[in-house]
């Protein structure tokens, strides 16, 4: 009963990872194009990690690395422009001369 209760603590931790990777993008929106680099050896750290803390039967190293991972990752998003999505679409009908 203990070990399902941690799982589920470790579960519910990184599902908060997503908005909290939301909020630090958004406070650190300059830092985003200069770090990006940076942002993608983190989520590589993070997951790699993961998988030797998985392999180890870590449970601190295993949630740790992949909520590093999970919020280090949410840096990477970027929206797209919103101009490309208004684009004005032929209405496929073709003017008569």
């Amino acid at each position: 009963m203990q070990e399902i209760l941690k799982l589920i603590v470790g579960v519910v931790v990184l599902i908060l990872g997503f908005p909290m990777g939301d909020m630090l993008k958004n406070a650190t929106k300059d830092e985003q194009k200069a770090g990006q680099f940076w942002f993608v050896i983190l989520t590589y750290l993070g997951l790699a990690g993961g998988i030797i803390g998985l392999i180890t039967g870590s449970d601190w190293m295993l949630f740790t690395s992949l909520f590093i991972a999970i919020v280090s990752s949410r840096s990477l998003i970027i929206k797209r422009d919103k101009t490309n999505k208004n684009l004005k679409r032929s209405s496929g009908k073709t003017k008569k001369r």
